[in-house]
Parts: structure tokens; sequence; C-alpha cells
């Protein structure tokens, strides 16, 4: 007698309600096709009881269904009955290979913009990365593409998260909760671009497991990190030797991008960001490419690349010592203040 075993499919890159049907009839039908299984659907995963061969066949199925979805846009009970039937590779579907990730829900993750692209086409060749550039240009959104699909296709075993803590002292003490509740506040823009790109279930396994680690550069000391896909964001806000310390945790087989915006720079003195004099000294060695975004990059609301562009303008009329630019600065001086 064949012994049944348990398997859990996570359901990734496509909204559970378009797989299963209206109605769940397409999920019904998966399960008439294999008479065999006991199926259980668990929003964006399915639980599958039966004999290993037929579990294992059952996934690679589902595996070409989805693949299917992604790639034409739609189900029907024909196809559904050719994948489980006959099978559908993923090869049998035309690949789209600007695409970055299929994320929840049918998002779907690529490089939408030239420099986002250029980052794209430097990590296929240098294994650091330094992306500056204004706020909402994408920059460490795409990083964290990467980061996924080369988790996805075994290329690390691990996503490394990392930023600094600016106001790790006096301020973050009067925050309630322990130090993860004190520090998850400045870790949440990276939370929020994975929930984008990983089913929740399967991101809180990846935390658990210590696959995917988000964590203050200051637990980075002391740590190499091999086999791992590793991001600095807002690295505007480390000193040289904190950003120093950091691109030596650098390990074998791994890959290392650094994020930032160094006109958000939120030190007590600017003068203080280790970001711009490390790219200074970095730049022309071999393995180690650089992109510089631009207010065109910006792909959040229109009225962000408005903002960016009218704070330029700004900081330009300060520099040329222009009545508005003082005018400004007494402005801002006086809310200070206050």
């Amino acid at each position: 007698m064949t012994e049944s075993v348990g398997r859990e499919i996570a359901v990734e890159g496509v909204d559970p309600r378009e797989l299963y049907g209206a109605q769940n009839v397409y999920l019904e039908q998966m399960k008439e096709l294999h008479p065999g299984l006991k199926i259980v659907a668990r929003g964006s995963s399915l639980k599958v009881l039966g004999p290993k061969t037929e579990t294992d066949r059952f996934a690679r199925r589902l595996e070409g269904l989805v693949a299917y979805y992604l790639k034409y846009g739609h189900i029907s009970h024909e196809v559904v009955t050719q994948a489980f039937s006959a099978g559908i590779s993923q090869e049998d579907a035309p690949v789209d290979k600007e695409v970055l990730v299929y994320g929840n829900n049918g998002t779907v993750v690529r490089a939408r913009t030239v420099n986002q692209q250029r980052l794209v086409q430097l990590y296929e060749e240098c294994d650091l990365l330094f992306a500056v550039g204004p706020a909402g240009s994408g920059k460490t959104y795409t990083a964290i593409a990467l980061a996924v699909r080369a988790l996805r296709e075994r290329q690390v075993r691990r996503i490394v998260l990392t930023r600094p803590a600016v106001e790790a002292g006096e301020k973050l003490g009067f925050l309630p909760g322990d130090m993860k509740e004190k520090l998850d506040p400045y870790l949440q823009p990276l939370y929020d671009a994975l929930n984008d790109m990983i089913p929740p279930a399967k991101l809180t396994k990846y935390m658990e497991e210590g696959t995917v680690q988000i964590a203050p550069l200051a637990y980075m000391r002391g740590r190499t990190l091999d086999n791992a896909f590793v991001i600095l964001d807002e690295a505007q806000n480390t000193t040289l030797p904190q950003i120093k310390m950091f691109l030596t945790r650098m390990g074998r087989s791994a890959r290392f991008i650094v994020t930032g915006d160094v006109t958000q720079i939120d030190l007590p003195h600017r003068g203080d960001s280790g970001l711009v004099r490390a790219m200074e000294i970095l730049r022309g060695v071999k393995g180690i490419g650089m992109v510089e975004f631009d207010r065109r990059d910006i792909v959040r609301h229109p009225l962000v690349k408005q903002i960016v562009e009218a704070f330029d303008r700004g900081d330009a009329a300060e520099r040329a010592g222009t009545g508005n630019g003082k005018e400004n600065r007494n402005i801002t001086d006086k809310t200070e203040k206050l």
C-alpha cells in the first residue's frame, strides 16, 4: 500500500480567485482529474494529500497551469483539462524576459524606466551595485525584485535586507515594545516591497527560517554573508566607517546592492554621510556597478516628480544666493524653531 503524504503548494503570482475560478469551478475540475488526491484550498496555497508520486505530478501540472495564466492572462475548462491530463510545460508559454518577478494577485514586476533597466543589466555583470537617486524612482523596489528572483531561481540561499536606524538612540527609547517593535517602523518599506512579491504565508515561513532576514545595519557587524543577496537601503544615512563595515561583510557567492538618496540625509551633519564618499573611492573598480537615477525615473504619483523638481529648484536658488533661496532658508529655520 502506498503511503500518503501531505504537501502544501504555494500559489505564486496569480490571484487564487482567477486560478480556482468562479465558485471554485476550476478547482473542482482539478479534483476530478486527480481523484486519488485530497485537495483543500487555503487562500494562496493548496494542501494536497495522497501518494507522493501523485502529489508531485499534481504540483508540476499546477505549476504549468500558473505559468500559462501568467503568460496568456486567462484560464478555461479546456486549459485546465490540458494542464491536468497531458500537462502544460512552462516552455509552452512565451517567456517575457523583461519580467523580474510575478508577484501576488497577478502583480507583474518589471524594470519600467531606463535606469531601472540599466540596474538589471548591470546586475548580470557586477556582484556589487550602487543605485542612488530621488524618492520614488524605484531603486529599492527593483533591487528587492532582483533579490526575490535570485532566491526563486536558487542563485542564492537567502535574502538579507538592512538599513540604518538613524534615531536608534534617544527617540527610539520612547517607542513602546521590544527592540524588534522599535525598529520595525524603520524597516516597513522593505516589508511592503516583499509583501508585493511573496505570498504572505510563504514570507512568514521564510522569515521564521531565516531565508529572508530584515535587520538594522548595526546587526551586520561581525557577520560574513555567503550565498546571500544583500541590500543596504537608505545608505545616505550611513557614515563612511559604517558603509565600509557593511561592504566588507560580502562572502562567497554573494550579491550586494546599496541604495540611497543623497538629498535626504537625516544625519545631524550632512557631511557625515559616507555614501557619496564611498562611491568616489570605489568608482572604476572592476565588478562594481553604479547607476544614478534621476527625476525621469520617478514612478510614484505624478505629483512626486513635481515635488522633487520644486525642491531641486529651491536648492539651486539657495546655492546661487538668490533672494528666494535665502527666504526659503529663513522659513525653514523658523519652522524648525517652532
